[in-house]
């Protein structure tokens, strides 16, 4: 019986869930504008992804570059 008490006399807690209202950092808006977190996020985000890309091709042109070197070599050693 006191366990019983003892459930019960404890405070049960407040849940406070928080909303968002229009114009929060990073929250899109109704008017289809967004703030300047939202765009710097997207530049920096691009930016990245531009660079990855220039790294992917400067790498694919060097595999390039080694491979039409290996086809001049064996060229040459079918010339012979």
């Amino acid at each position: 019986m006191f366990a019983r008490r003892a459930l019960t006399a404890v405070p049960r807690r407040i849940v406070q869930v928080r909303s968002y209202s229009e114009g929060a950092t990073g929250s899109t808006r109704s008017d289809g504008s967004s703030d300047s977190f939202t765009k710097r996020e997207k530049a920096q985000e691009d930016f990245y992804i531009k660079k990855h890309q220039a790294e992917q091709i400067a790498a694919l042109k060097e595999q390039l570059a080694k491979q039409k070197e290996q086809l001049e070599n064996l060229e040459k050693n079918l010339n012979k």
